[in-house]
């Protein structure tokens, strides 16, 4: 047998490999990219708030950040001095809370042989190569504090040049294509800003109530095992262990009735908090199925540890958009009255924008198409029975 290569099939693989080594040798960068985008979607509905209240488009941008620079510096000073030694102490109390447990599991048979590896339990070999790995544990954080640095000021500098960036993308960009491009971006920034926005409040309002529980039942270091609470939250699925599990077991120090006490009220607040709070908090910017949800966490923890886990949700949501907005046929599936209607509707908006764009710079373009996207939107969150104050001035006419 013989195999005949064509030119353009060897230039192809060539640069596909090429690429790939590219990929893996700059993901720090493309991380702090991505980072950077993550800040822009989070932060533009404040900046974009503030400018409706017209407050010039630099200020509003250097509104924000102080803001955002303040809470941190004070979240900061006021938890991490007191996070460090509730730490400290919890490392020094550890003997007599170990012997404490351990003389617990020793009542019962069924936990008796739990007791014993428990109580002969050695440190020496953690110690060793905790002190092995301290350096690099410290240069590593040194990165990531750099990295995080670096994409604050990258999205600074994004959300400062938005008109040039943006008209330099829809140059490259088919006009054709360019109210379809910005009702992506548009859907982009809903679901990463919403997802990040999201993960903060449900973060705090889990470590709030945390700290306020554990101070209630008297329970030693509530504000370290709160913060560390507050943290794991950001996990699906796993969160909710990594969160009641130092709370429990901080509890026993306090007896029975305050380790179900605690137990009980974790549990409730873990439902509530996905019943209740996370729906509100969300709205649609994540409505995923189960499954998908599950395989998206895989996915992500396999490919890139806990940054692809936080990474994720919104990658699969955006992927769900992109199928939607993009109009894509899967195997299978037939295009129903409702979805030739709005391809026929596409079609007319991106008529309509090259009639009003003949001629114009790409950024003045850009504006347009946001613009019209913009109205497309709250029309669309409206509905079709909307009270004309609800729809935009054109259909307000029509």
């Amino acid at each position: 047998m013989r195999f005949d290569l064509a030119p353009s099939t060897i230039i192809t693989t060539v640069v596909i490999i090429a690429g790939l080594w590219a990929l893996i040798r700059l993901m720090p960068v493309i991380l702090v990219l991505v980072a950077a985008l993550i800040i822009v979607g989070t932060l533009s509905p404040a900046v974009s708030w503030l400018e409706a209240r017209r407050v010039g488009r630099g200020w509003s941008i250097a509104i924000v950040f102080t803001a955002l620079l303040v809470v941190t510096v004070l979240g900061v000073a006021l938890t991490v001095p007191e996070f460090l030694a509730q730490v400290s102490s919890l490392i020094e109390q550890e003997p007599a809370l170990r012997a404490g447990f351990v003389a617990r599991l020793a009542g019962s048979r069924l936990t008796a042989p739990l007791a014993e590896a428990l109580r002969t339990m050695q440190y020496g070999a953690v110690l060793q190569s905790f002190g092995a790995t301290a350096f690099t544990f410290s240069t590593r954080v040194l990165e990531l504090f750099a990295y995080s640095l670096g994409a604050v000021f990258l999205a600074l500098y994004m959300m400062i040049d938005r008109d040039r960036l943006r008209g330099g993308l829809y140059s490259i960009v088919p006009r054709t294509h360019h109210i379809r491009l910005s009702r992506v971006m548009m859907n982009l920034e809903t679901i990463v800003g919403g997802y990040i926005r999201g993960q903060a409040v449900t973060s705090a309002l889990m470590a709030v109530f945390m700290f306020i529980l554990l101070l209630a039942c008297r329970v030693p270091n509530a504000l370290a095992i709160a913060v560390f609470g507050g943290v794991a939250d950001v996990l699906p699925y796993i969160g909710i262990f990594l969160t009641m599990g130092p709370a429990v077991v901080a509890a026993l120090a306090r007896g029975p009735v305050v380790t179900v006490i605690v137990l009980v009220l974790m549990l409730a607040y873990e439902e509530f908090e996905s019943r209740m709070i996370v729906p509100v908090v969300y709205g649609r910017a994540m409505r995923l199925p189960s499954s998908v949800v599950l395989f998206s966490l895989i996915t992500g923890a396999t490919l890139l540890g806990i940054v692809g886990a936080l990474l994720a949700l919104p990658v699969a949501a955006a992927i769900l958009m992109l199928i939607d907005e993009l109009r894509v046929e899967l195997p299978g599936e037939t295009e129903g009255i409702a979805n030739a209607a709005l391809r026929k509707r596409d079609d007319r908006g991106e008529q309509e924008y090259e009639r009003r764009t003949e001629g114009m710079h790409a950024e003045q373009a850009a504006a347009i198409a946001v613009e019209m996207s913009g109205e497309r939107k709250k029309e669309e969150k409206a509905g079709p029975h909307a009270p004309p104050e609800a729809l935009p001035d054109d259909k307000k006419k029509e």
